[in-house]
């Protein structure tokens, strides 16, 4: 099984670019705090290279920042390329899903873009084939609506 969940900040804003093909991609890396601190008493952070394509890169160009908190769902990727006859070697996270971490008015007091009821509510998953209709956010909770639907569950409450 490879599957990477992650949540942490973005240590840039994200840039989308178009491949040849005219699909979106975005590259970004995602600065994720460790549990505990070091001997000095700092907290270190590490920080994981990531790529979105299609609408996960379009999304992040459009409501995510530098600073944003950020939740990703994707699978760890390896390659190799060659650059002026040496091989390099490349590890990343090629996300599934993204979800927003902070709330609106968060994102808003760190400088980040506002969230508008017309966006995309939450649970970015590249599978929608089979995804229920969200309910429409509230504009003033700060919160994201959720399914009630119990019926999809696997097990009886």
């Amino acid at each position: 099984m490879n599957k990477a969940i992650l949540v942490g900040r973005l240590t840039r804003d994200p840039e989308v670019k178009m491949t040849q093909n005219q699909i979106s991609v975005c590259s970004f890396s995602v600065a994720i705090d460790r549990r505990f601190k070091d001997a000095n008493g700092e907290r270190q952070a590490d920080f994981i290279n990531c790529v979105a394509w299609r609408q996960q890169a379009d999304l992040l160009g459009r409501y995510f920042q530098k600073g944003s908190r950020i939740g990703i769902v994707g699978n760890i990727q390896t390659r190799s390329y060659e650059v002026e006859g040496n091989r390099r070697y490349a590890t990343e996270v090629v996300v599934d899903e993204i979800e927003f971490v902070e709330s609106r008015k968060d994102s808003a007091s760190q400088g980040g873009s506002e969230y508008s009821p017309s966006a995309p509510s939450a649970g970015f998953s590249s599978d929608t084939s089979s995804a229920a209709p969200m309910p429409s956010p509230d504009p003033d909770s700060g919160f994201f609506p959720t399914m009630d639907d119990d019926a999809s569950l696997p097990f009886d409450l």
